[in-house]
């Protein structure tokens, strides 16, 4: 992780905490009204989810343009798993071996983009109850609306456009989200099948004293 992503992180924080220090009060007053008292779980998924929205708000889009930034040379790449040759070109340059493809920055910039939309893909499955192509058609929109926003210059806020849009980026996102379903399906598959195990032995218990009587 470079230095401009872990400060992009704290900035995300700092929002975070302001954002959700907005919201906290309003919700304890709507669930105190509506239900008589708290809801920890309630609270802990608008946290989670402000959380999520706000790192990854920071990570997309900052650092912004100082005066001292030079515009891109390149601000669109629509070649499908150009990555794949960004890594081989880092490690020529570099004078690096294959056996240090995992460890080259482009592909970590890679997983990050994966990683930035698993969250996503556990919303849509365990809070919004979409099905896997919903989630891939979520983590997609969301990616598109993100590149649009990037390769416009922020909607002409930026002084010039600082980030590229990627068809990588859209690929890798979209990904993201599909792995972050499947992993929060196999949590509801497992919890599931645990509660079925422990049900049994007390099924089986009432049918034995049954068959006693």
């Amino acid at each position: 992780m470079t230095n401009a992503q872990v400060t992009a992180l704290e900035y995300g924080l700092i929002g975070f905490l302001a954002v959700w220090a907005t919201i906290l009060v309003p919700q304890l007053v709507l669930q105190l009204a509506r239900h008589g008292g708290l809801r920890p779980r309630g609270i802990l998924t608008t946290a989670g989810v402000v959380l999520y929205a706000c790192l990854g708000l920071a990570v997309v889009f900052l650092p912004l343009p100082g005066p001292g930034t030079g515009a891109l040379e390149q601000t669109v790449q629509l070649h499908p798993f150009q990555w794949i040759a960004d890594i081989h070109t880092e490690l020529l340059k570099h004078g690096l071996s294959t056996a240090h493809w995992f460890t080259s920055q482009t592909f970590q910039q890679v997983a990050m983009n994966v990683l930035l939309f698993v969250p996503l893909g556990l919303f849509a499955r365990l809070l919004w109850r979409r099905g896997l192509v919903g989630a891939l058609l979520i983590g997609g929109a969301v990616s598109l609306a993100v590149e649009i926003t990037q390769v416009t210059a922020n909607f002409g806020t930026a002084p010039f456009v600082y980030r590229i849009f990627d068809v990588d980026d859209l690929m890798t996102n979209t990904l993201g989200a599909g792995l972050g379903w499947i992993f929060a399906a196999l949590l509801l598959a497992l919890r599931a099948g645990s509660s079925t195990v422990h049900a049994q032995p007390a099924g089986s218990e009432r049918i034995d004293l049954a068959k006693a009587r």
